[in-house]
């Protein structure tokens, strides 16, 4: 089982990026729950010929449509250890415990936290983002919300850029505050959150007799990879006393990269930082991570005592506080250990040059869109993330979208759909360390072949 997924990596290459599910393998799993076991082998082979060919394909180096890490060899096999050992990271005095811990330590290093600052694996970004509105709701209202909830006459108001994350907004509902409570902000022609026009609606709201509480700034924004003005927005929450949070869910790892740190400026001065390993970190899928600067706030938000997690100075009941202590969740799995197997066999340094150049490779391709006068690049390139359209006399935004399924079936390369600016554009995210420029050669060639042969018929 273990050479056959090696042996997939190695040869990836050689496998379509993406295709469609047959009939008869999406059948296999409409199945009924399975009263007696099978053998080992016979499961395998199913899942190796009904399985594994129709995932989504985000390993491949041609997967260029959301920001999915492409996963590592080391990673897979860290997965496997954590599987065998079966911890609960929920707490009790273990070493992997403190495996999540040294994690916390180093992250807070590199966004330069203060020692007592907190954080918390969790499943991703959207979990991180929510722990961050949680901790700021406790911040701007105190202990009481956690018994008495929201009280009648503190309506709290959040702020996001119009690009930022849906889960932002998500947040805001899940934790009670509602989601039309957080203002989306218009976005500058850098698609970067207007400031001035925030600091307009927080003096709107305040007057309107409502209380500003929390600010969320994005690294890497999901449509085209923008990164807010963070050193402004700095200076805007806290001239209001308002929280500041990056959603940095795959940009804030740009910190890894020396040439790419000058953009993240001011990520140093948030409250609490959102991001995932299992991005541009190449971490196996789930590694979410939240950083808090108040490490005893954060504890405050979540921390519930209770008889059957008793703790004590000595035996498996020392060494609180606990992770549990800091989240929703009591059982957790291990998931710090792909990501400190990933960080202690590739290093920091290159793992960041390898960020760094998934940055030159889509300036790269952006150069190539402009050069080509069938195409139109529709957003400026700020990190990884290229936009940009086929021009077509006809229903433009049905061209490019049949385009992009079309790539899709074809298995060379599964570019995504956004929206910029009113524009159906074609998304290309270079996230996999394992792309290079003869996987763009091959998204090119097949994006002016279809277009070519499609206006000709």
């Amino acid at each position: 089982m273990l050479d056959d997924m090696v042996d997939y990596l190695e040869h990836i290459r050689q496998r379509p990026v993406w295709q469609p599910i047959p009939d008869v393998a999406r059948e296999a799993f409409l199945a009924s729950m399975p009263t007696q076991g099978r053998d080992l082998t016979e499961v395998h082979q199913q899942f190796m010929q009904q399985i594994l060919p129709y995932a989504v394909g985000n390993a491949h180096p041609g997967f260029f449509g959301w920001v999915h890490g492409g996963g590592t060899p080391v990673g897979m096999l860290a997965e496997m250890l954590a599987a065998g050992l079966n911890a609960n990271l929920g707490g009790r005095d273990q070493i992997p415990v403190e495996v999540e811990r040294q994690l916390v330590r180093w992250m807070a290093d590199l966004f330069e936290f203060p020692p007592y600052a907190s954080g918390l694996f969790v499943t991703g970004s959207s979990m991180a983002n929510m722990i961050a509105v949680l901790v700021a709701r406790y911040h701007a209202l105190g202990r009481e919300v956690r018994s008495h909830g929201i009280p009648p006459k503190r309506q709290l108001v959040a702020y996001a850029s119009a690009g930022a994350h849906g889960c932002i907004a998500q947040a805001m509902d899940l934790a009670g505050l509602g989601s039309t409570n957080l203002r989306k902000i218009p976005m500058n022609d850098r698609f970067q959150m207007c400031t001035s026009s925030l600091e307009v609606a927080i003096t709107a709201d305040r007057q309107a007799g409502l209380q500003p509480f929390f600010i969320a700034a994005t690294a890497g924004t999901v449509d085209v990879g923008a990164i807010d003005e963070m050193p402004v927005i700095a200076a805007i929450a806290e001239r209001n006393g308002l929280w500041f949070h990056v959603d940095g869910a795959y940009g804030a790892l740009a910190m890894l990269s020396p040439a790419l740190q000058p953009l993240l400026e001011g990520i140093e001065l948030a409250d609490s930082i959102a991001c995932d390993f299992h991005k541009w970190g190449q971490v196996p899928y789930d590694a979410g991570f939240i950083l808090v600067r108040d490490g005893v706030l954060h504890l405050e938000t979540f921390s519930t005592p209770e008889t059957y997690l008793r703790r004590d100075t000595r035996g498996m009941a020392a060494g609180s506080p606990w992770p549990c202590d800091f989240g929703p969740d009591l059982s957790r799995s291990f998931r710090a250990l792909k990501t400190w197997f990933t960080f202690q066999v590739y290093g920091a340094e290159r793992i960041g040059q390898a960020i760094h150049q998934t940055c030159v490779l889509a300036r790269e391709l952006a150069e190539r869109v402009c050069a080509e006068p069938a195409l139109e690049l529709l957003a400026p390139v700020a990190l990884n993330i290229v936009c940009f359209r086929v021009r077509h006399d006809g229903d433009v935004d049905g061209f490019n979208a049949a385009l992009v399924a079309d790539l899709q079936e074809s298995g060379i390369a599964a570019p995504s759909l956004t929206t910029v600016r009113g524009k159906l554009a074609i998304r290309v995210a270079i996230v996999n360390h394992r792309t290079g420029r003869t996987d763009l050669d091959a998204l090119m060639t097949a994006v002016l072949t279809y277009t070519h042969t499609t206006e000709s018929a």
